[in-house]
């Protein structure tokens, strides 16, 4: 069960537990060394949106739901745990107070969009912050949300100067408030928009940009590189911390190029690894997978869509009927002239048009439900194949690897299968963002976990013909959302 040259850890003495932080909720899993799920527990969590636009969660009800969850967890185990391994959303940014470790004010999650305005002011350096960071200049990214919090709590930055400010993501709130130890994980840091890719280290020109001093950042660290022990139950070490997409990545076995995980959630992540340091491709956004030891990063391409099964949710509230019952008339309708362009809160990727509206296109009165729950999943799968276009242009996709709530109906992988004219090999475990990281936890005490079987394969069988005047209809529909009131299309 050891890896090569490691002395290693008896399986049988316990178990990796898995804590997979997300927006929605905090899970926990627990793995024994035969790679088999022992037992989790979930507990949720909330959001809040004080005005248009705003998304704030409460970080001390976040590390709540953490500790909750372990103890739970713990309290149906009869072995101890030998080690953590942290799963986290990404960009959500707060502030606390390095005296009493408690938060100043909300932490702003991901989505969050009050720094919009802040964004277009420093549109002139977008070119430099891409270059530096592989991001685009975007609300989404941690940068903007620091600089934002720190404006209402220090707004001349004399507290931060002090040390009374520690500033950080999900991750490296989690590891402090469990350890005491400011630090973050570099795909983590990665997301920050403050981060230089070349070096692995903060950036002092961007932190000059976004008004974010040194001394509130933490030290950057390699994924697994453990912590001394935490407060949880145990005092177990923390041996592993990913992003959620990448702990994904990591546990669908993606360690070279040409396979691509298509994450399917509320909005959805495609993400691949680079070869060497090579940037991702027009479009698509750079960022760093993981460090594992003292190895040098690797680097991945990621492509953010904002609205996949977020969008059948909406026709399912607007047409007042369930999500389950929608695809079955998805399933049912024909394919037709009517698309449904989600640009809700714009487009990401690969187009980053934040101008973008949505569009429904091509619907008369004989349009019915069947036709606009049909037109929003192929919403999905059109704009997916957006973004594995886009990455052909540097390296073929030979595969897609589809996790998700979504990616649980045959029909809409067979239709993503089609569409990309790829096949598509859906992941048989659950909570696989909470997987990747246990997985790395166990390597880091020298225990090898199995991976899972297989999973369902779906190949391409409709006409490549009828597919590509599918596709261009549906670009027809992105150009008509992208366009501004003088019919021009944003660039």
């Amino acid at each position: 069960m050891t890896g090569p040259g490691e002395s290693g850890t008896d399986a049988g003495q316990g178990v990796i537990v898995a804590i997979d932080q997300g927006t929605s909720a905090t899970k926990a899993i627990a793995l024994d060394g035969g790679g088999h799920l022992v037992t989790s527990v979930t507990v949720p969590v909330t959001q809040s949106h004080p005005r248009p636009g705003w998304v704030e969660q409460d970080a001390t009800a976040i590390l709540a739901s953490v500790r909750d969850a372990v103890r739970q967890l713990v309290a149906q185990l009869d072995i101890p745990v030998l080690g953590v391994g942290i799963s986290s959303q990404r960009e959500s940014a707060l502030l606390w107070d390095t005296g009493t470790g408690q938060p100043l004010g909300p932490m702003l999650g991901w989505q969050d969009r009050r720094t919009s305005a802040a964004a277009a002011a420093l549109a002139e350096n977008a070119d430099l912050v891409r270059q530096r960071t592989g991001l685009p200049l975007d609300p989404m990214f941690s940068a903007l949300k620091l600089s934002w919090l720190l404006d209402q709590v220090d707004p001349d930055r004399r507290r931060s100067a002090r040390g009374e400010i520690a500033a950080g993501t999900v991750d490296s709130w989690l590891v402090y408030a469990l350890t005491g130890e400011h630090r973050i994980e570099i795909g983590n840091a990665s997301r920050t928009q403050l981060l230089n890719l070349v070096t692995g280290t903060w950036d002092p020109d961007l932190l000059d940009l976004f008004r974010i001093p040194a001394a509130v950042l933490p030290a950057v660290f390699p994924s697994t590189a453990a912590t001394g022990p935490s407060d949880l139950p145990g005092a177990p070490a923390i041996h592993a911390v990913l992003g959620d997409s990448h702990s994904a990545l990591y546990a669908h076995g993606i360690r070279t190029p040409g396979q691509v995980k298509v994450g399917y959630g509320s909005g959805s992540s495609v993400m691949g690894l680079t070869a060497g340091q090579e940037a991702a491709p027009e479009g698509l956004t750079t960022t760093i997978a993981w460090q594992l030891g003292g190895a040098a990063h690797q680097l991945a391409f990621e492509g953010n869509i904002l609205s996949t099964g977020a969008t059948v949710a909406w026709l399912s509230r607007l047409l007042n009927r369930p999500v389950g019952e929608l695809m079955t008339l998805a399933r049912s309708a024909e394919p037709g002239p009517v698309f449904l362009v989600p640009a809700f809160a714009g487009l990401g990727a690969p187009w980053w048009d934040p101008g973008a509206s949505a569009v429904l296109s091509g619907f008369d009165l004989g349009t019915d439900a069947g036709t606009l729950a049909r037109a929003g999943a192929e919403s999905i799968v059109h704009q997916v194949e957006d973004v594995l276009a886009a990455a052909d242009s540097q390296a073929p996709v030979t595969e897609i690897l589809a996790d998700g709530g979504p990616a649980a109906d045959d029909w809409l992988m067979q239709l993503q299968a089609d569409i990309s004219g790829r096949p598509v090999r859906r992941e048989s475990r659950a909570e696989l963002s909470a997987w990747g990281v246990a997985l790395l936890a166990a390597e880091g005490l020298g225990l090898t976990i199995p991976g899972a079987g297989p999973g369902a394969m779906f190949t391409p069988i409709a006409a490549p013909e009828t597919i590509r005047s599918r596709h261009d209809a549906w670009r027809d529909a992105v150009a008509l959302a992208r366009a501004t009131p003088s019919g021009r299309t944003t660039p």
